[in-house]
This record gives structure tokens, sequence and C-alpha cells, in this order.
């Protein structure tokens, strides 16, 4: 026999030993996994949580191939309403599932986890899939056609919100410009009231500047008056004004002056009697006496 022919033959017989002493392990693998999957369901049955969640991960742990404990340990958590958890084991098990219906039951809870979260939109696709592989399971389909009614009301109230949105920013902004103007009114009012008060201001400054016109006027015809009485007084000189003695008003004599005037008369009426006496005197007839 060639050597290459019992080279070839000795090479394919170790193959076949190494195939099959690994499918001997995967075998011994999956039946492991099988028991830890049984004890998990177990626990479950007793209400011990715990332990079925360790049991579950074990049966993950042992065989990659084994879909069937993902998907107890998503509905462990499902039911226990850790449903992000849940969803991330209901993933694992529809990606090892090698059978339709397993991947249909999978993606069915996946489904239901959406629901649960109002993920609406992802709950359909997810029952979509779960059809794809079980067109003919009516509660799939029920809850597909309820996850698509409530996708469309969630739709419709974000719509909704979103149109109040936009009415509300619309009049908030309105608003804003309504204050902005009613700002803009206001300052232009203040300035229309600070423009009138400066124009009152300076009116007021020119009726105090005719009124000082007047008063120089008036004591301009003052001085007038009192010069041509002083120009009346006869052998009246200026007179000095005394301290705390009220100046005389626009024809009005002081004390001082009535004073001088009597005197001044009394002094005229004086002088025409002397004169008069004295042309009395001047024309009085001597009378010639006799010289006896």
């Amino acid at each position: 026999m060639n050597k290459y022919v019992l080279l070839s033959f000795f090479v394919s017989f170790i193959s076949f030993a190494q195939d099959a002493k690994e499918d001997k392990l995967k075998e011994k693998a999956r039946i492991a996994s099988t028991n830890l999957t049984w004890e998990g369901n177990q626990d479950l049955s007793e209400n011990d949580f715990v332990s079925a969640e360790v049991d579950y991960r074990k049966a993950i742990a042992k065989s990659g191939e084994n879909s069937t404990a993902p998907y107890n340990l998503g509905n462990a958590y499902y039911t226990n309403e850790t449903y992000s958890e849940a969803f991330g084991r209901f993933k694992q098990a529809g990606e090892l599932a090698t059978a339709k219906e397993d991947k249909h039951k999978a993606y069915h809870n996946m489904g239901n986890v959406f629901m649960k979260q109002k993920a609406y939109e992802k709950a359909v696709e997810a029952y979509k899939e779960a059809l794809r592989n079980n067109p003919k399971d009516e509660e799939t389909r029920y809850n597909l056609a309820l996850a698509k009614e409530l996708l469309k009301q969630q739709q419709d109230e974000q719509d909704q919100n979103d149109e109040n949105k936009d009415n509300q920013d619309q009049k908030d902004n309105q608003d804003q410009k309504d204050n902005q103007d009613q700002d803009q009114k206001n300052e232009g009012d203040n300035q229309e009231d600070q423009k009138d008060k400066d124009d009152s201001d300076k009116k007021d400054q020119g009726d105090e500047g005719d009124k000082g016109d007047e008063n120089k006027e008036d004591n301009k015809e003052g001085d007038g008056d009192e010069k041509k009485e002083d120009q009346k007084k006869p052998e009246q000189g200026d007179q000095p004004q005394e301290q705390g003695q009220q100046e005389p008003r626009p024809n009005q004599l002081s004390k001082q002056q009535i004073q001088n005037l009597l005197e001044a008369m009394q002094n005229e009426e004086k002088k025409v009697q002397e004169k008069i006496d004295a042309k009395k005197v001047k024309g009085a007839k001597v009378k010639n006496e006799k010289d006896w």
C-alpha cells in the first residue's frame, strides 16, 4: 500500500476521532444544560426565582445551542417586570433557536416586552417577525393589530402635542413681540411726556422772564415818578435812606417827603405873607400931623 494512502487514512482517522470526541462533549454539554434548565423550571414552580436564575445561567453557559434556557429565563424576568433583562434573553433565544416555532415564541415575547414599554413601533416589527415564523398564530396576529392601533393613537397624540407646542411657541413669540411693542410704546410715551415737561418748563421760564421784564418796567416807571416828584420838591436835595426804612412804592410819597412838602409850603406861605406885609407897610399913607 502506498505510504501516501496510509498517511491520508491515518489523518482521516484522527480527524474522525476528534470530531467524535467533540460531538460527545457537545452532547454531554447539551444534556447538562438541559438538566440545569429542568432544575430551573422546578425552582420557578416553587417560586424560587433566585435559584432558577442561577440554574438558567449555568445552563446557558454549558451549551450555546440551548435556546430553551434563555427563553425560560426571559419569561422569569418578564414575570418579575424586569423588562430590559427579559428582552435581552428573548433576543438571545431567538438567535439560538433553529426551529421556526422556537423563533416564533421568542419574537412574540419580544413584542410583548415592547408593548409593556409602550414602544409600539418596535412591537409591530417584533410581531411581524413572529408571524413570519408561524403565520397561523392568532394570538400574535391579535397582538399585532393591537400594537398597530396603539401606535396610531400614539402618533396622533404626538402630532397633537407637536401642534400644541407649535401653537404655544407662536403664542409665546407673539406675546414676546407684544411685550416688546408695549415696552417701545411706553418708552415713546415717556419720551413724549418728558418733552412736554421740558416744553412746559421752558414756557414757565419764559413767563418768569416776562414777569421779570414787567417788574423791571414797573420799577423803571416808578423810578421816573420818583424823579418827577423829586423835581417838584423846592429846596429839596437827595435824602439818604435810613436803615430799616421801607422804600416808597411808585406814586406814593414817604412820610419824609410829605414832611418836606409841608415845610416847603409853610416857607412859601411865610414868604408870601412877608411880601404882603411889606407891601402894606410900603403902601400905607403917612399921616401928616400939623405942627401947631
